[in-house]
């Protein structure tokens, strides 16, 4: 089992912050104004979607492993939209009676 994101933090210019994630055993620097334990959360989840590609695919190069993680987020955000979308068109007819 591999271990969890290693993590390094440190702020070098004035309101950005730079984080040191791992994902699918690749080191990556992330810098952004969000927080680093922000950027951490959005690492361990990339990490955790391209292991479940990997384990269903274990022959397939980590390049098509992260193309098809990539797919499956963009289908969970476009679900999400939906119902977003959905339920912005409900609370509206519901306003006007």
């Amino acid at each position: 089992m591999p271990e969890p994101a290693k993590v390094k933090e440190e702020k070098k210019e004035e309101g950005i912050n730079r984080t040191t994630v791992t994902i699918f055993d690749h080191e990556y620097v992330l810098k952004g104004t969000e927080t680093p334990e922000y950027m951490r959360a959005l690492a361990a989840y990339v990490d955790r979607k391209m292991r479940q590609v990997g384990e269903k695919n274990p022959h397939y190069p980590p390049v098509k492993i992260a193309v098809l993680a990539a797919l499956n987020i963009a289908d969970e955000l476009n679900k999400i939209r939906q119902d977003y979308e959905t339920l912005i068109r409900l609370i509206q007819e519901e306003r006007k009676g």
